[in-house]
């Protein structure tokens, strides 16, 4: 039997994450990632090539940047001998990049890594139809001119509707459904009702107003774009947000009977974030701080389309593998893709026939207090880059263990696709 090594978090950032509007921002993903990273490395006391390996997170990067890990490395000037790859499982990407980096040092096939997630979602491509490819694939094989006339005959405007990259990944192909269809399912499985889903958005923005305002967020370092602009918090803020004014927004998946609208969903987002994780060879080599430990993460897949339950299957197997009561985690950040769907995994958590016929253990988990899940705002209100979220989390959760003199948080996401991760997180000082 392998003895896996301990893992800490020694330290980690984030830059501010940005509402996608409707154009491409300044910040490409790289540039993101680089400025969380550069930020982290610049305070501490090892240079960039002392690192072991780069692993990030991210769905879909552009075409300039293809393992974007790599790029990122090469950036900070880690060295050309320091490997880096790059992760992709949806809404977990970033949790799954922490994951690895947490694996490869238990196993001691490294003792110092940068590992997080990042995602420009507002520079997610417009692709052209199968039809048009098709049609430029024969009108390139055309020689004569009569050829090309008769392949500009065949020509139809319909050829050139654009299809929207963002739109079509958040759409599960196996199933056809989108992911905000499969959260109208589980609303309606559990009886979640509009006024729940509104209440709970209304209070992720409240939840990130006392944050900001407490300081809550000091992992959060400083953005410039190139033309001097600074960013210094999440911009999705509503601060006057309420039931009253979400009450008048329409459904967006399942209309007109739906309760799922672009005020109960996450935002859509551009951030990154980026951690360090070392073992305590390194932390003893370079004297380092220690903020929390990080144990490997449980992975469980469902049913595509009941995708947004998948962190109840991570959470059940995280609890089992540490022989933990769910009393006895003290915070918990589930990331909030729809309302509907965090409310449900708590409901489902708290199910007896749930837990028995579907997890498979012999009674309800437990119910997660409210005042300790997403206690400072979520993706709802701060905003959901997919390749970072699980990146972001799992910091966030480790600075409210330390705030609040904790002992224990889980962090878990749910996935597209169908899938849930989950990972624990120990506090180590408190200091």
């Amino acid at each position: 039997m392998i003895t896996l090594r301990p893992v800490y978090l020694i330290d980690g950032t984030r830059t501010p994450f940005l509402k996608a509007c409707s154009k491409p921002s300044s910040f490409y993903a790289a540039d993101l990632a680089v400025n969380a990273s550069k930020a982290l490395l610049l305070r501490q006391p090892f240079a960039p090539d002392a690192i072991d390996e780069v692993i990030f997170g991210c769905a879909s990067p552009t075409v300039d940047e293809a393992n974007i890990a790599r790029i990122i490395a090469l950036r900070l000037g880690c060295g050309d001998q320091t490997p880096a790859f790059t992760v992709h499982r949806n809404c977990a990407s970033g949790l799954n990049a922490v994951d690895s980096a947490c694996r490869n040092i238990a196993a001691g096939y490294s003792d110092l890594v940068l590992a997080g997630g990042v995602e420009a979602m507002s520079h997610a491509p417009l692709l052209l139809q199968e039809t048009m490819v098709n049609w430029l694939a024969h009108w390139n094989q055309a020689k004569s001119l009569g050829q090309k006339l008769m392949m500009l005959s065949q020509l139809r405007p319909s050829h050139f509707a654009p299809v929207i990259a963002l739109l079509r990944g958040l759409r599960d192909p196996v199933i056809g459904m989108s992911m905000g269809q499969t959260a109208e399912e589980i609303a309606y499985t559990f009886k979640i009702n509009r006024n729940a889903m509104d209440s709970f958005a209304v209070q992720s923005h409240q939840r990130l107003k006392q944050a900001i305002n407490e300081g809550y967020h000091s992992e959060i370092i400083p953005l410039y774009d190139h033309k001097g602009n600074v960013y210094l918090q999440d911009d999705g803020l509503r601060e006057d947000s309420s039931t009253a004014k979400l009450a008048k927004l329409h459904a967006v998946f399942d209309q007109p009977a739906g309760h799922v609208t672009a005020g109960n969903s996450a935002q859509i987002t551009d951030g990154a974030a980026s951690l360090l994780l070392a073992s305590e060879h390194a932390i003893e080599q370079y004297q380092l701080p220690v903020i929390a430990r990080l144990h490997p993460a449980q992975w469980a897949g469902v049913k595509p389309s009941q995708m947004g339950l998948g962190p109840v299957h991570a959470i059940a197997k995280t609890l089992v593998e540490h022989q933990l009561p769910l009393k006895n985690i003290d915070y918990w950040e589930i990331n909030e893709a729809f309302a509907a769907q965090v409310l449900a995994c708590v409901k489902a958590l708290d199910d007896d026939d749930y837990c028995q016929q579907e997890v498979g253990v012999k009674k309800a988990l437990g119910l997660i207090d409210s005042s300790r899940l997403n206690i400072d705002g979520g993706g709802i209100s701060q905003g959901h880059p997919i390749g970072a979220t699980g990146a972001r989390i799992v910091l966030h959760l480790a600075t409210i263990l330390q705030r609040k003199k904790a002992q224990r948080g889980i962090a878990s996401l749910c996935i597209g696709g169908g899938q849930g991760g989950a990972m624990l997180i120990e506090a180590v000082n408190h200091g």
